[in-house]
């Protein structure tokens, strides 16, 4: 093989240089089980013998004719060239995103997401010595945001999706920009976010269009972004702002034919839940959304001990920290802790005597009657000048 390199090193005119080089890298392909000569071949491409233009039509064809080889093999020889590239890698960034494109799809069709996701990472989209377009950064980025949020990874690829979010604004690619909207909803799911979540889980189930671009967008879809909005609304902390999503969530009339309907039917109307209803809302989460967390409460748990105490509020005037503990199913210092952390936040009206050990629930009912007067009031006194203006012939605007 040294013969072969010297013979082709010799060679003045550069046509016929690359072309007995492509002579020698056939002979390199064919054979299939044996890897030492490939690195024999880049370490000499690499070397002083070799001039740079030729070197890059070289590498550009060795990068191309990797997918001949055995995967095993593949992946060797890849790492091996993107090792021995590195120091020079400015000089060949074509050459190393056709390499690191065919290693990612390697990974990829072995269900090795997060492997794909750092070979892609790894492409330089910020490079200075050839020009890429916006749409191209923006289509790498949801890939690898993607590729992470398949191994649930929501912190690599939050890191990716906000490198996006500088380019989808300007972007008139449909596809991407629904690709990016998923991506996101997805990382806000994982990282507990959940009322945000189910608002743009929502916003995406309301799709009107059934073909963007190559991609058709089926009902099926559409529903389990709606069904994935239902279940990170009942998942959020119990307050006035889940009531008010849920609430567009129950009159939205799809919702009826999901499955997770009858559970949202009675979050919204703010019964307590029993546990066979919460059992069988769990059979439907992820792992993330039963995630065990610092309190040894569970997701799950928590979101349904904060409902169940918002819905006892609305039933009683006042109630033991025993007899609460006892109706959410926990000991009443726990059952106390989360009433008050409620209360603190503005997500349930009441006070806690601690001598008494207990809590008092406050009833919304009169300052809503209240703001209702004003209302009237601000009417009739609206009423009152335009009958006056009416009365002294001056012209109402409309």
């Amino acid at each position: 093989m040294e013969a072969a390199f010297a013979q082709a090193s010799a060679i003045a005119d550069q046509r016929q240089k690359i072309e007995q080089y492509k002579h020698i890298l056939s002979t390199v392909f064919s054979s299939e089980d044996d890897v030492v000569p490939a690195k024999k071949f880049i370490d000499h491409m690499l070397s002083d013998d070799v001039p740079l233009v030729v070197l890059r039509q070289l590498l550009q064809s060795f990068a191309q004719d990797l997918g001949r080889l055995r995967p095993e093999l593949q992946k060797e020889i890849a790492h091996y060239d993107l090792a021995q590239i590195q120091p020079r890698s400015v000089s060949f960034e074509e050459q190393v995103l056709i390499i690191r494109e065919k290693l990612a799809e390697l990974y990829e069709s072995e269900q090795q997401w997060s492997k794909a996701a750092q070979m892609l990472s790894g492409i330089n989209l910020d490079s200075s010595m050839r020009v890429i377009d916006d749409k191209f950064k923006l289509a790498k980025c949801i890939q690898v945001a993607r590729l992470y949020l398949e191994d649930d990874d929501a912190v690599n690829a939050e890191a990716f999706i906000n490198k996006a979010s500088f380019l989808v604004s300007s972007s008139q690619h449909e596809v991407l920009n629904l690709q990016y909207k998923v991506c996101y909803a997805r990382i806000l799911d994982l990282k507990r976010k959940f009322l945000e979540a189910a608002l743009r889980y929502y916003d995406i189930s309301q799709i009107e269009k059934r073909q963007i671009g190559e991609e058709e967008i089926d009902e099926e879809a559409l529903q389990q972004a709606l069904s994935a909005a239902v279940t990170c609304t009942i998942l959020a902390a119990a307050g006035p702002q889940r009531s008010r999503v849920l609430a567009t969530l129950f009159k939205d009339e799809r919702c009826s034919k999901l499955k997770v309907y009858p559970i949202l039917q009675k979050v919204y109307l703010e019964r307590i839940l029993r546990k066979p209803e919460i059992d069988a809302f769990a059979e439907e989460l992820k792992p993330h959304q039963k995630a065990l967390l610092p309190d040894n409460f569970t997701v799950l748990d928590r979101a349904m001990i904060e409902h169940n105490l918002l819905s006892a509020s609305k039933l009683y005037t006042n109630i033991s920290f025993e007899e609460l503990g006892t109706l959410l199913g926990i000991e009443p210092p726990k059952a106390e802790k989360i009433a008050s952390r409620m209360i603190y936040e503005d997500r349930m009206r009441g006070s806690i005597d601690q001598v008494e050990a207990v809590i008092h629930f406050e009833d919304d009912t009169e300052e809503l009657h209240q703001w209702d007067q004003q209302i009237v009031g601000l009417c009739q006194a609206l009423n009152d000048i335009l009958d006056s203006m009416a009365k002294k012939g001056l012209a109402i605007p409309v």
